[in-house]
């Protein structure tokens, strides 16, 4: 399967501002790609591309006062299953994990799993551990949270949006993430490309926050807002939370002027020539409009 991924995000500042974007497929990405999958910058800008510990590729620039639009266009081939499904996938022993995967079992900025702890055992303390437990989680914060654009903001974390019964993706996300660590399964942030694969047509565009969870030696892909499994993701970035992969982190101050994403599925009858002709120019998507919701 093919899908055409890209963006379009046009900025403002008022003096010159430092920019580190998590704005490329994450360096795990195996699969064919059709054009590039590198940030472009407009006006014209040196990039400097580099790994962080999480494998993230981030994207360095320093921007003049003014305006800045910053795009990517390109199309990569995907296996086209839905997200794997292991009902029988066990819950480690703490004293059994991998220490690599130990860095996700404690609170950070977003997830407060040590406040989270006492709700979470109340809740969850007598499921089955491993993915039935999970599986829980996910129905408990899909079930409590409404979803709305008005409801984000940069500093809520999990027991904010569990309090709120309240948030966007990124907020269902680091809400399952801390319930899930505060009954020590071992649970990381993720975040990327999501469209309409398979499912009914859902509005504007955007980037997407799901979450990864570590049961029976791999790690599985869950996402709580939509609590079901899905086609076509396309990993960005990875990390404890959203503070490890902010789409734009910014030193100095700017506006968001305007905000398009797309992920569409190729037609299957395209041919590679085919393919190059469609990136030739930007895709019919609407813009995503950032409204408080009522």
């Amino acid at each position: 399967m093919f899908i055409r991924i890209g963006y379009e995000i046009t900025i403002e500042s008022k003096a010159d501002t430092v920019l580190i974007l998590a704005l490329s497929p994450h360096s795990s990405f195996a699969g064919r790609v059709i054009g590039s999958t590198a940030v472009q910058a407009d006006p014209d800008l040196p990039l400097d591309t580099f790994l962080d510990t999480f494998g993230n590729r981030l994207t360095r620039l320093k921007t003049p006062a003014g305006r800045l639009k910053l795009w990517s266009d390109c199309i990569v081939e995907v296996g086209g299953e839905p997200d794997v499904f292991n009902w029988n996938a066990q819950q480690h022993d703490v004293n059994d994990l991998p220490p690599e995967t130990l860095q996700f079992l404690t609170a950070s900025r977003y997830c407060e799993s040590d406040m989270l702890a006492p709700v979470a055992l109340e809740l969850f303390g007598t499921t089955q551990p491993g993915w039935a437990r999970v599986q829980a989680i996910c129905n408990h914060v899909h079930n409590t949270l409404t979803f709305g654009y008005g409801f984000g903001r940069p500093t809520k974390t999990a027991s904010d949006a569990l309090r709120e019964k309240t948030g966007v993706c990124r907020d269902f996300a680091h809400s399952a993430i801390a319930l899930c660590r505060a009954m020590s399964i071992p649970a990381r942030y993720a975040s990327g490309y999501l469209g309409d694969v398979g499912v009914p047509y859902s509005g504007p565009g955007d980037f997407c926050a799901w979450f990864e969870v570590y049961l029976g030696g791999r790690w599985y892909t869950f996402d709580a807002r939509y609590n079901e499994p899905r086609i076509g993701r396309v990993l960005m970035v990875r990390g404890r939370d959203a503070a490890d992969g902010a789409m734009i982190t910014s030193f100095g101050e700017y506006d968001l002027k305007s905000f398009w994403v797309w992920t569409d599925e190729v037609p299957s009858a395209c041919s590679h020539s085919d393919m190059q002709d469609l990136l030739g120019s930007r895709p019919d998507t609407q813009a995503l409009t950032l409204a408080p919701t009522v």
